[in-house]
C-alpha cells in the first residue's frame, strides 16, 4: 500500500509534478509561441492537435508492450528518454511540417508514460483508491507553477524562451521515470477474458463515450483559451493567473474526493462534472469580459477536470483489473485525451476562424451536454461493488 511507503509516494508524486508541469507549459503557451512565428488559426489548431493524436495512437501500443514484458517501469524509462531526445528538434525547426514531425515523435514517447504510471499508482493504493486525488494533486502543483511562473515571465521575456522551459521540464520527467517503483500485477478472475470482452460492456462503452465527449469539449479550451484572453485585453500574467485558478480549484477537489466517494457514486460524480462543464463553457463563450463570471468559470475546472478525471480513472480501474490494468488505462487515455482531444483541437481552428470564439465555446457546451446524456442513459443506475 503506497501510504505505508513514503519513498514510493514521493517518487510517483515527483513524476506527476514534472509530467503535468510540461502540460502547464504546453497547453496555455505553446499556441502563443506558434502565433509568434506567424502560423494561422487552422495551422495552430492542427499543430496543437498533434499531441492528442499521439495520445490516441501510442498508449495502446505502450500498454500492450508493458503487459507483454511485465515491466511498466522499464517502458516508462524508455519512453521518457525518447521524449527528451525528440523534443530537441524544436530548437532546429520553425517550419510547419518540421514542427509537426517533431511534435508527433515527441508526443509518441511522452504520451506512453501516464497510463502506465496511473496503473502503478492504483496498484499501490489498492483499497485506498479514494486517496488517488491527493497523490495526483502533485501534478496539479507542477501545472500551477509552470503556468503561473511562465505567465509572469512572458510579460518580460520573449515567448521563444518556452523552448528552454520545456527542455528543463523534460529532464525532470526523465529523472523521475527512473525513480518509479516496480509493480506486481495482481491476478484477477477477469484475466481469462479478452480486453475486447470488457470494452464491449454497455457501461464501459458509455463511460468511454462520455469521457471522449468531455475531451472534445475541452479541445477549444486547451487550444485557444490563452489567445482568446489576450485578444480581449488580458495580460499574459493574467492569463497565467486564470489558468492557475482553475488548477488550484482542481487540487481542492482532489483532496475532497475521499469524502465525495463516500457520499456519492462515481457515475454521479461524473454526471455532475459534465453538467458543470456545460455551464462553464457557456460562461467562457459569452461572459469573457465580465471578470467575476470568468473567475467563476475557472473555478469550475475543479469539476470539469478534477472530479471528472479522478472518478473516471477509478471507474476504469474498476472495470479493468489484473492483467488488463495497463491496457485499460491506456485505452482510456487514447479514447479520451487522445481521440477526444484531437477532434476537439482540430474542430476548434475552423470554428474559431469562421464563426468566432463564442460559437466555438458554445459548441463545447453542447458536446458536454451530449456526454451527460450518455451517462444518464447507461450509467446512472450502475452499482459498483
Amino acid at each position: 500500500m503506497i501510504l505505508s511507503h513514503p519513498a514510493y509516494y514521493w517518487r510517483i508524486a515527483g513524476f506527476y509534478f514534472f509530467y503535468f508541469a510540461f502540460v502547464g507549459m504546453f497547453s496555455p503557451y505553446w499556441s502563443l509561441y506558434l502565433q509568434s512565428i506567424e502560423f494561422n488559426a487552422v495551422q495552430i489548431g492542427v499543430l496543437m492537435s498533434v499531441q492528442p493524436v499521439m495520445r490516441m495512437l501510442a498508449p495502446a501500443l505502450w500498454g500492450w508492450l508493458a503487459d507483454r514484458i511485465g515491466n511498466r517501469r522499464k517502458v516508462v524509462q524508455v519512453a521518457a528518454m525518447g521524449s527528451v531526445l525528440c523534443y530537441l528538434g524544436v530548437f532546429f525547426t520553425a517550419d510547419y511540417y518540421g514542427l509537426m514531425l517533431v511534435l508527433a515523435l515527441m508526443s509518441f514517447f511522452w504520451s506512453a508514460s501516464m497510463p502506465l504510471v496511473e496503473a502503478t499508482t492504483m496498484t499501490y493504493l489498492g483499497k485506498n483508491a479514494a486517496q488517488y486525488g491527493r497523490l495526483r494533486s502533485w501534478g496539479s502543483v507542477g501545472f500551477i507553477l509552470a503556468v503561473l511562473g511562465l505567465g509572469f515571465a512572458f510579460d518580460y521575456i520573449a515567448i521563444s524562451w518556452i523552448l528552454w522551459a520545456g527542455l528543463a521540464i523534460q529532464f525532470g520527467i526523465l529523472y523521475f521515470s527512473r525513480q518509479i517503483p516496480s509493480t506486481e500485477v495482481i491476478a484477477h478472475h477477469t484475466d481469462s477474458h479478452s480486453i475486447l470482452h470488457i470494452v464491449r460492456q454497455p457501461q464501459v462503452l458509455a463511460l468511454f463515450g462520455a469521457c471522449f465527449l468531455m475531451a472534445v469539449a475541452h479541445g477549444p479550451y486547451y487550444t485557444f483559451f490563452s489567445i482568446y484572453l489576450v485578444e480581449h485585453g488580458y495580460a499574459k500574467s493574467a492569463v497565467g493567473a486564470l489558468w492557475t485558478l482553475g488548477v488550484v480549484c482542481e487540487i481542492g477537489v482532489f483532496f475532497l474526493m475521499p469524502w465525495l466517494m463516500r457520499h456519492f457514486s462515481l457515475p454521479q460524480v461524473l454526471m455532475v462534472s459534465l453538467a458543470l462543464a456545460v455551464l462553464r463553457f457557456l460562461l467562457i463563450a459569452w461572459q469573457v469580459d465580465t471578470l467575476w463570471l470568468l473567475l467563476f468559470a475557472q473555478t469550475l475546472h475543479a469539476a470539469t477536470f478534477g472530479s471528472f478525471h479522478a472518478a473516471a480513472v477509478a471507474l476504469v480501474h474498476h472495470f479493468f483489473r489484473g492483467r488488463h490494468q495497463s491496457r485499460g488505462q491506456a485505452l482510456f487515455g487514447s479514447v479520451t485525451y487522445g481521440a477526444g482531444g484531437m477532434l476537439g483541437g482540430l474542430l476548434s481552428g475552423p470554428l474559431w476562424l469562421h464563426w468566432g470564439a463564442s460559437v466555438m465555446y458554445s459548441f463545447s457546451a453542447v458536446v458536454a451536454l451530449l456526454g451527460l446524456g450518455l451517462l444518464w442513459w447507461k450509467l446512472r443506475r450502475v452499482e459498483l461493488a
